[in-house]
Parts: C-alpha cells; sequence; structure tokens
C-alpha cells in the first residue's frame, strides 16, 4: 500500500495513544483526517485543533464515573479513500462493517505501522514492560545526536513539544533540553516527524501486532506473561517474540537481556548479532529522573542502541541524565488540596505495580504510599488475581475502582471486590470505591502533606489524579 496516493483517511479509534500518532503523520503530510471514538480526551482534542474532524460518542458517559462500554457511531465520510482501525475494537463495529460494504479500503494500525516501517530504518522496542519509556529515552538520544527521527510512542513525550500547532501547520522547533512542557497553547505529542531515515517505534505484542514491523534495530525489553485473553501461554507469548526476532536482517542487532527469564530462545534463534544490554555499565553516581532499578534497565537498552548507532557514550549519557519521562508513567501531577503530592502511572500489570511502588519507596523512604488502582480487563484481572494481590507491598493503602472494561464484555466470575478481598489477606488496607470522586476523597482522607497517592492502571484513573490536583 501506498500512502502518498492516499488523500483522505478515516479512523476508527482516533482517541487511541497508536492510531491517533497516525493520525498526526497524515495531518502533516496534507491529507484531510476524520476519526471517531468513544469519549473526548486530550489526544482528540488535540487533533481536532491540528484540522482533524473528529466524532464522539459520548451519549451514556456518566461523569466521574468509569465509562462504559458505548455503542459505536457511524460517521465515516463519503469521500474516504482508506479506513484504519485500532484493534480494541470488534469485527462487527458498525463503522468497520460499513466501510467494508462500501469497498474502502481498510487495514488495522498494526497493519498501518507495518507500512510505515518498511520505507525506514526500523528501531523497534518490544517487551512485556517498559517498552514505552524506553523508546522515549531511545527516541530523545537520536533526537538530541542530530539523528533527526522520526519517532513513533504509545505515550505523550515530555522531554519535546508538540510536533503540530493548532493550525496544524507543522513542526515547532524547540530543543528538547527545553524546561518540561505541560500543555497550554500547543499540545504534547506521540509523534515527531522526522526527515532521517530512522524510525523509533513501540511495538506492541498484543495480537502478534509487532509482526507487521520490519526492524533493523530489535530490543526487547523483557518477557512476561500478559495479553492471555489473546495467547495461549508463556510459550505463545515466546513463540511470537521469536517469530520478529526472525524477521531481522543478517546485519541487524538484536539487543536484550540474554539472562532475563523466558528470552533464551529468542538469544538461540536470533539470526543477528545480539547485544546485552544488561551487562553494561553505567558510570558511578548515574540518576535518572525517573526512579526506579527497572528504569536504570530500561537506560540500559537505549544506551545499547546508541552504541549500535555510533552515537558517543557522553552524549546518550547526558541525553537520559536529561529525560524526563513520559505522560502517565509515574508522571507528577500536582499537590492535592491536604498537601499530599500526586503520581500518575500507566501500571496496570502485577510486575509494573510492584516495580513502580519499589521505585517510589526509594524516593519516597518514610511517605506513606496511597494507591488508586483501576484494574484493566477482566481477563486479566483474573488471571493476575494473585499477583495482584501481592503486587502493592510497599503501599500503605489501596483504593480499588470497579474493572476498565476496554474491548471486554464483563465475565460474570471476576471484579474489583474480589482484588480487594486477595490484598486484604496480605494484611494490606484495601478499600473498593464506585466513583472517581469517591476515590479522591478516600485517597485524601487516608494520607497528608507531604505523603504520596499514585493513581494506577492502563483505562481512566488518571481522571482521579485530576480531581486531586484540581480541587
Amino acid at each position: 500500500m501506498d500512502f502518498s496516493k492516499t488523500k483522505t483517511v478515516h479512523f476508527i479509534g482516533i482517541g487511541g495513544i497508536g492510531t491517533s500518532a497516525i493520525a498526526r503523520m497524515f495531518l502533516l503530510e496534507g491529507k484531510r483526517v476524520s476519526g471517531s471514538d468513544m469519549a473526548e480526551s486530550e489526544v482528540t482534542e488535540g487533533l481536532r485543533e491540528a484540522g482533524a474532524t473528529i466524532f464522539i460518542n459520548e451519549s451514556d458517559a456518566e461523569k466521574g464515573r468509569p465509562l462504559r462500554q458505548r455503542a459505536p457511531l457511524f460517521e465515516v465520510p463519503s469521500d474516504t479513500e482508506l479506513v484504519i482501525y485500532t484493534i480494541a475494537i470488534p469485527q462487527e463495529h458498525a463503522e468497520l462493517v460499513e466501510a467494508k460494504k462500501r469497498g474502502i479500503p481498510v487495514i488495522s494500525y498494526p497493519e498501518a505501522l507495518g507500512v510505515i516501517s518498511k520505507e525506514k530504518y526500523t528501531i523497534a522496542i518490544t517487551g512485556t514492560h517498559g517498552k514505552t519509556t524506553t523508546t522515549a529515552m531511545i527516541a530523545k538520544i537520536l533526537m538530541d545526536a542530530g539523528l533527526d527521527p522520526t519517532v513513533i510512542v504509545g505515550s505523550f513525550l515530555l522531554d519535546v513539544p508538540p510536533l503540530l500547532s493548532k493550525e496544524g501547520l507543522g513542526v515547532v522547533a524547540t530543543p528538547s533540553q527545553s524546561p518540561p512542557w505541560k500543555g497550554g497553547e500547543v499540545r504534547r505529542t506521540n509523534f515527531v516527524a522526522g526527515k532521517s531515515k530512522y524510525l523509533v517505534v513501540e511495538g506492541c505484542e498484543y495480537c502478534r501486532s509487532f509482526l507487521n514491523l520490519s526492524p533493523s534495530v530489535l530490543v526487547i525489553t523483557n518477557i512476561d506473561a500478559d495479553h492471555l485473553d489473546y495467547y495461549r501461554d508463556m510459550e505463545d507469548i515466546i513463540s511470537a517474540f521469536v517469530e520478529l526476532s526472525q524477521k531481522l536482517p543478517k546485519d541487524g542487532y538484536l539487543i536484550l537481556d540474554s539472562h532475563a527469564p523466558n528470552v533464551e530462545a529468542v538469544v538461540k534463534q536470533s539470526p543477528c548479532q545480539n547485544g546485552d544490554f544488561a551487562v553494561l555499565k553505567l558510570p558511578e553516581g548515574f540518576k535518572l529522573h525517573i526512579p526506579g532499578a527497572h528504569n536504570l534497565l530500561n537506560a540500559k537498552a537505549a544506551l545499547g542502541v546508541a552504541k549500535v548507532l555510533g552515537i558517543p557514550d557522553e552524549k546518550a549519557l547526558a541525553s537520559l541524565s536529561a529525560f524526563r519521562g513520559t505522560w502517565r508513567r509515574f508522571e507528577y501531577r500536582g499537590k492535592a488540596s491536604n498537601g499530599a503530592l500526586v503520581y500518575d502511572d500507566y501500571g496496570h500489570h502485577p510486575t509494573e505495580i510492584e516495580a513502580t511502588l519499589q521505585g517510589t519507596r526509594e524516593m519516597f523512604p518514610t511517605q506513606k504510599i496511597v494507591v488508586v488502582f483501576q484494574p484493566h480487563l477482566y481477563s486479566r484481572t483474573k488471571q493476575h488475581l494473585e499477583g495482584f494481590a501481592s503486587a502493592f507491598k510497599e503501599a500503605g493503602s489501596v483504593i480499588l475502582l470497579p474493572i476498565y472494561p476496554a474491548r471486554e464484555k464483563d465475565s460474570g466470575d471476576i471484579n474489583s471486590q474480589m482484588v480487594v478481598d486477595e490484598i486484604k489477606k496480605q494484611g494490606k488496607d484495601a478499600q473498593l470505591v464506585a466513583t472517581f470522586a469517591e476515590a479522591a476523597s478516600l485517597a485524601q482522607t487516608l494520607c497528608g502533606a507531604g505523603d504520596l497517592i499514585i493513581t494506577l492502571g492502563a483505562g481512566e484513573t488518571n481522571r482521579v489524579a485530576d480531581i486531586l490536583v484540581s480541587s
């Protein structure tokens, strides 16, 4: 498929952090972009300001509460030449069905990403945990080194400004070492429009999506059990990473921790040179702005890519030491009215939650930590129930919201109260609330000035953070 010949594109699920990046790219290229989503967000507002036409179905939205599944709209414009959809929607989605009926070419977001990847020297960052942060780290290193990469990442970059002005007229050129950008006249971005051959891209393993990529450099941060609503078991997950690694050319590079769990098969079957980032040594006293041993490993992976590309260590380390993180990855949001510090994090798997809280405890050794957690997907909650029970060791109190369903229907055999009960078995204080407002109120009751409130989850837990810092 040749995107250069396409003038009008419609996105189903345009508010997704991945689909929106390609929408931004097309807007910069002068294409007419439209899209639909179930809720308004910073992403959709930013795209609309940049020139996209966006339809939102919020007919049964319930303010202050977790959003429920909504009926899809049908709003594909009559002159649409291509439809790109997020794989989070069902195949019976009304817009998808109608587009196919009308004979409009239809591809998924991963397939669209694959088309872009074929034309670039692709540096793909994959793994169960840490891929967004590592992608952003690598992007910053390449940008600071003057390699001018195109970047597609599953979050907003905090080290660079948005690349689309309100008029959608092109690049805003501000150095990445400028003060952290927090919104206002122009918005944050998950897409950087580089002019060089390099593409730095985050690859998702869900539904084997990353197999659409054509990597020349492949980073695997780790391999863990997740997305078991799609994969049969760990062996099936490993097989996907093996298949991806075998797409590397003989002169390509595979960068991973060769002694990490579940990577042995990938290492043995890799067709190219392997680089073990775990053996790299960071200078004595080296620190990141973001906490946790897991982020130091992410930094080592990024340093490994810099070495492959011939970027001097001193330049790469300077970029990493200045790296400020990404949106919703231990992002400081401000203070609550009672003086508690409010952070927001996307962590939704027990391994991620435990690592985030361990890093938090390192940074704040004496403060009480109150967590507001919204489980993501019924299937993940059920499969990792025991893991969630033990993931909150560093928390003083845990507040649970109802499960965020995303693409799933309620199975009837799992709920957040069951998570609460399991956490209590570990001797932790845990409570269930029904709304974002209740969660915010209870969190402030449970801690005081200087303590921490962390909102955790891949759904809409950040709405609790919004309430806390605006009250």
